[in-house]
């Protein structure tokens, strides 16, 4: 298996020279796995990047896992370019909503004028959006085990098994309020012995005691979670939009020696990194 980071940041996209290593685009990673076809996280700005890299012709078949509907990991989707082409077709497994409206009805409310020029309809390709609560299903060979985890509003953490291998993505993950460590069963069960943890570490403990309740966590959340799993690798993600990348290097050299104490790898996602797993 090989994950590719598209976008890396929370909240908002940002740009200029200060965030140009880390990237400014938000949250979206593709999983290649061999003999499947693409497979990813997310809609964020970075899935216009990911588009890009994918067949433009018509014969697109792919699958995106949506952690949740919030902005920051939708606002790619009209510009994901294997859709502009007719023939095309994207499933996207996205969490159920708890005021009974599909994803789907929500989805097509906020792409459609006055907001956006068209409708989802509109786009030349198709999507198919599935409702999805605490499940497991296969997308080819992949075994995709979905939980709800805890964050402002429903939310689905993923963990992806091949062959032995195995991936768990956790971008938007509220730490408990009071800034204690305890985590979900949910939370647990997608993370635990994982090869790689892709993992929300938005705030700093100061940011945390202004923020406790926007539904994230601080870093040291992340690294305490990566180790209470016994996970292999973590990938700090989810950067605050004011994270520049002198303050990245700082957490990620803090972070290392944290990791390598607790007998664990980490660093923090950059978009175009590609990571082996297994």
């Amino acid at each position: 298996m090989q994950v590719t980071f598209f976008g890396v940041r929370g909240s908002t996209p940002c740009h200029g020279d200060a965030i140009a290593k880390y990237g400014g685009n938000t949250s979206c990673v593709a999983v290649h796995v061999p003999g499947q076809g693409p497979l990813f996280f997310d809609l964020g700005t970075g899935a216009r990047y990911l588009g890009n890299s994918l067949v433009q012709d018509g014969s697109f078949r792919g699958t995106c896992l949506l952690s949740h509907l919030h902005w920051d990991h939708t606002q790619g989707l009209p510009f994901f370019t294997p859709l502009h082409t007719a023939g095309a077709h994207l499933d996207v497994y996205a969490p159920a909503q708890d005021d009974g409206r599909s994803v789907a009805d929500v989805i097509g409310q906020v792409i459609r004028p006055p907001l956006f020029p068209i409708t989802i309809d509109q786009l030349p390709g198709t999507i198919t959006f599935h409702d999805t609560a605490d499940c497991e299903f296969q997308v080819g060979d992949v075994n995709v085990i979905a939980r709800m985890v805890p964050h402002i509003g429903p939310t689905l953490g993923y963990r992806l098994e091949w062959e032995g291998h195995s991936v768990a993505y956790l971008s938007d993950h509220q730490q408990p309020h009071d800034g204690s460590f305890s985590v979900s069963e949910g939370a647990r069960e997608i993370a635990q012995g994982v090869d790689l943890l892709i993992h929300d570490s938005q705030y700093t403990n100061h940011e945390f005691t202004l923020k406790s309740t926007w539904g994230h966590c601080t870093i040291d959340y992340a690294l305490w979670l990566a180790e209470h799993c016994s996970v292999r690798t973590l990938a700090l993600f989810h950067h605050d939009p004011t994270r520049t990348d002198e303050m990245l290097d700082e957490v990620r050299r803090r972070a290392l020696v944290t990791g390598e104490l607790a007998g664990f790898s980490v660093f923090a996602a950059s978009e175009g990194l590609t990571v082996d797993v297994g």
